[in-house]
């Protein structure tokens, strides 16, 4: 039995891929808000409990091999048919400013690799990550 649930395993996911950079930003919180506030798959799951789950990954994160346990908390948690689930909602989160860095493309790569997402399945969520997200010409995101 997981720790975590499995709600709580997609914010994880979340998170993991906002944090890659260094920082939870303001615009990915809001991402995480607005996901649990109108996805079905978050029926009965609320803001509160997104918070708390927030603040637990990244206590985790913050520590030695924390990404190594997050990720094994968030395949534990998943159901398999949730996995592709939680890639695109990392993704969704890394695409939300615009574009991923190196760090947190990376991070993606290792949340793909845990949870089995084949190559295939994660390069077209990734691409209809970035056409969600994508920006009218000179409105960069803030930093």
């Amino acid at each position: 039995m997981s720790t975590i649930t499995p709600q709580n395993a997609l914010i994880y996911a979340m998170v993991i891929a906002a944090v890659a950079d260094g920082r939870l930003k303001d615009s990915e919180i809001a991402a995480l808000e607005v996901a649990v506030r109108h996805l079905p798959i978050f029926k009965g799951y609320g803001v509160d409990a997104m918070q708390v789950a927030t603040g637990d990954c990244v206590a985790l994160l913050d520590q030695e091999d924390g990404i190594d346990a997050a990720l094994g908390l968030v395949k534990e948690a998943l159901p398999k048919d949730w996995c592709e689930t939680a890639y695109a909602l990392a993704c969704d989160i890394v695409a939300v400013d615009g574009h991923g860095g190196q760090e947190e493309l990376r991070w993606l790569e290792m949340l793909r690799h845990e949870l089995g997402v084949e190559r295939l399945h994660a390069a077209a969520i990734e691409r209809g990550a970035g056409v969600r997200y994508k920006r009218l010409p000179g409105d960069q995101p803030k930093k």
